[in-house]
């Protein structure tokens, strides 16, 4: 979010490097071996968060852009092109009032989940000073921020959460009958699974610091997500000091996985900095993420793969600036996720798509 799905793109290095391929693929790097036949969807502003409808035909995925009158994200919907010639099409989906983030497409594709804060203001919620916290990077916590769902034509069919405080960052199951989410309902950041049919909700995860980004498995008996985990007193005192404040520094944090219902939780990365929008590859055998582990400046941002026992860790992106959110299809054939590349120089953040390659 810009605001918690859109990472730290304020961090990030505006400054592009091109590297072209033996095929002349100008948006490929050379040592990007699990892409092929990339291609950019989005071009200009900020675009993130593309996740593909249940058969793969479309995608949904906020953006940003205050040169088209888009001041704060909102969801849009878009329909993979079926040949090179056909051009990306997206139209809003969300009712235009407020910020929202992390929309998911329903299994019918005729429906759409997304956070919103319209019921807390039509207008664009106020962004944290951050001269005032000593310029630190944050994120703000809206308590408006509630989850909604929606038809594709725009018109909002349900609140799914009433809950006081924070509520996003929902994915579903493939199956379509679990939904996991992050909530303020118990005073922490925590994941939270409900029932779609019933409507019940359990609670996944209870150690002190934020969870959330999180998603099932394919065959849904596992979860991965990211975390924060205050230890020193400090640390604790910190990150309470900013809740309290509707804050979250999302500076530190690791990739976690564990069974469905929050059980045998394991902490699958130990890189320090930033580890974050992890998912399953469509086996369910590794995990994808994006980090700025390897850079002391914090940035820029990559793409890894790791196995689901924290070995094996392989970097798949390159740019050198901003690669993340990635998002296979659910076949494996394609993987999707957004990058600082090709922008001309400028802090354009778009969406790009490829061909994936497993075994290069």
């Amino acid at each position: 979010m810009l605001q918690p799905c859109l990472l730290l793109l304020f961090m990030v290095c505006s400054q592009l490097i091109q590297a072209q391929t033996t095929t002349g693929d100008t948006l490929h790097y050379a040592d990007e071996k699990h892409f092929k036949n990339i291609r950019q969807l989005t071009f200009g502003g900020d675009n993130a968060e593309a996740y593909w409808s249940f058969d793969n035909s479309r995608i949904i995925f906020q953006r940003t852009n205050p040169k088209e009158g888009v001041m704060c994200d909102r969801m849009f919907v878009g329909r993979i092109p079926a040949t090179d010639k056909d051009s990306f099409s997206f139209y809003e989906v969300s009712n235009g009032r407020g910020r929202t983030t992390c929309g998911y497409f329903m299994p019918n594709g005729k429906e759409v989940l997304y956070a919103s804060t319209y019921l807390g203001g039509d207008s664009c919620p106020p962004v944290p000073d951050r001269t005032k916290l000593g310029n630190r990077y944050v994120w703000p916590i809206y308590e408006s921020f509630d989850i909604f769902r929606a038809g594709t034509d725009g018109k909002i069919r349900e609140r799914v959460t009433t809950t006081p405080g924070y509520d996003a960052e929902a994915t579903l199951s493939r199956d379509g009958k679990k939904m996991i989410f992050t909530s303020m309902r118990d005073g922490d950041l925590d994941l939270y699974v409900m029932d779609m049919a019933t409507k019940k909700i359990i609670r996944v995860t209870k150690d002190l610091g934020y969870d959330g980004g999180a998603w099932f498995s394919p065959d849904g008996t596992k979860i991965v997500w990211r975390a924060s985990r205050p230890k020193t007193e400090a640390e604790i005192k910190d990150y309470k000091d900013l809740l309290a404040q509707g804050l979250v520094a999302p500076t530190q944090m690791e990739v976690f996985v564990a069974n469905a219902d929050g059980s045998n939780a394991k902490q699958i990365t130990h890189l320090g900095n930033a580890n974050w929008a992890p998912n399953f590859t469509p086996d369910g055998k590794r995990i994808i993420f994006c980090s700025n582990h390897e850079y002391k400046r914090g940035f820029p941002f990559n793409m890894y793969l790791i196995n689901m026992d924290g070995t094996g860790l392989e970097k798949i992106s390159r740019d050198k600036g901003f690669d993340a959110f990635p998002m296979f299809s659910s076949d494996g054939k394609k993987i999707m996720f957004s990058s600082n590349r090709s922008n001309g120089g400028t802090r354009d953040t778009n969406l790009f798509m490829a061909d994936w390659v497993d075994n290069p």
